[in-house]
């Protein structure tokens, strides 16, 4: 099949589609993958074409606030996504795919879709899209409302509502005017059941497949550090070679005050015991050099693949991706969400016995870090038996032959 995978957003959004990408060539198929520039995901060896939008410099300009993005809405935002509608159908119509597979940002799938009469598949990286009455929307609450979660899911639709305009651009482009296109032929959430069970109410076209992951078989080792040849530098490798530390990092959590959120991370980190792996990310945290010793590494990003399985405990935004790569690793998550789904899966976590209450991130000090620190050795048992289900799951794998199946 000719396969064109089209995603919005952070890294994030983006590694998913790489792996998935990756394992349906070997599988013999042609994929093009429609990206944002600059995710910060490899994407070497793959067919790609730019959206030409760049998420990391709109974090950078304006962090991660929903204020900021309200303020911003028809300067900024509103022409990114009409960037975004418009250059994915352009990609779509230029390579004539046999099967669309897109991110939710992507609201215009549908009608490509239907203007090429292929199928298309919508991939939900949180599931905030699907209704159930077994969990809210991420992103919307994390109380349970029961029979009234579903209600929560309307906001996925309300998306659409702000951008009707833009769609109705698309559909002239495209030259498709169905008043209601296609449903998507499957719903896959690249999710392990270890972190979510399925609920009973989904339809049999939706699909939690597990994490999307490249093989380890596609990385080649270094003799000088011994992990992946280009993720691990020298320096990173003698300090993961030291022994135990504390891995912190919010990854694309830009927002205000983050010397101080960076001091309080290193505090509760020194007051618990342990050395620090600090990575700063898209400006999460910024470490002041008062705050600098022996006892740390400040670094930009690491892989978490090569970090976690060692960390004694992983500091973390609660991304699902962090999330995925934490419990994989068998490293204790201490979550502190700050927006969006976030919240979501630090509750999941905890109500699971995979780590302490979430802290969030306004109540972040050094006092409730340690104290998630010390507790986190409850947790360990718990994760690494999760982990061991984890290292079973080929969501990559199942992901391809849902799809070739819609071929």
């Amino acid at each position: 099949m000719r396969i064109l995978l089209a995603t919005a957003g952070s890294r994030g959004d983006v590694e998913p589609f790489v792996a998935l990408a990756h394992r349906a060539v070997r599988a013999g198929h042609e994929v093009r993958l429609v990206v944002p520039d600059n995710s910060g995901a490899d994407l070497a060896d793959l067919d790609v074409v730019s959206l030409g939008v760049d998420y990391s410099a709109l974090i950078a300009q304006q962090g991660v606030s929903p204020a900021a993005a309200f303020r911003s809405y028809r300067s900024v935002v509103k022409p990114l996504m009409r960037q975004v509608l418009l250059g994915s159908a352009r990609a779509a119509m230029d390579y004539r795919p046999d099967l669309l597979v897109a991110h939710p940002k992507i609201l215009s799938a549908s009608v490509t879709a239907d203007a090429l009469s292929i199928p298309h598949v919508l991939v939900e990286i949180v599931p905030a899209v699907t209704p159930t009455r077994a969990f809210p929307a991420a992103g919307t609450l994390t109380r349970d409302l029961g029979r009234f979660n579903p209600a929560t899911y309307r906001l996925a639709s309300a998306g659409e509502a702000m951008f009707r305009e833009d769609l109705s651009e698309v559909s002239r482009m495209v030259g498709s005017y169905r008043r209601r296109p296609a449903p998507p032929a499957a719903t896959l959430l690249p999710i392990s059941p270890v972190l979510l069970r399925r609920p009973d109410d989904w339809d049999a076209s939706v699909h939690l497949t597990g994490p999307w992951r490249r093989d380890a078989s596609e990385t080649v080792t270094t003799e000088e550090t011994g992990f992946a040849e280009g993720t691990v530098s020298a320096e990173l490798a003698r300090f993961l070679a030291e022994g135990d530390f504390v891995y912190a990092g919010f990854g694309s959590m830009a927002t205000d005050g983050p010397v101080a959120r960076a001091s309080e991370v290193i505090r509760g980190i020194r007051s618990f015991g342990a050395r620090g792996l600090i990575a700063t990310g898209l400006g999460g945290l910024q470490v002041p050099p008062s705050l600098a010793g022996e006892d740390l590494l400040v670094t930009p990003s690491v892989p978490h693949e090569a970090v976690l399985p060692q960390a004694l405990a992983a500091v973390h935004h609660g991304g699902i991706g962090t999330v995925h790569a934490a419990t994989a690793a068998g490293a204790v998550s201490i979550p502190v969400p700050f927006i969006a789904d976030q919240p979501f899966w630090g509750r999941r976590l905890h109500e699971q016995g995979l780590s302490p209450a979430p802290i969030p991130q306004r109540r972040l000090t050094a006092e409730t870090l340690t104290r998630g620190l010390a507790e986190a050795e409850s947790y360990r048992p718990a994760v690494e038996s999760a982990a061991r289900s984890m290292a079973s799951e080929d969501g990559t794998g199942a992901a391809v032959q849902i799809l070739e199946a819609l071929g």
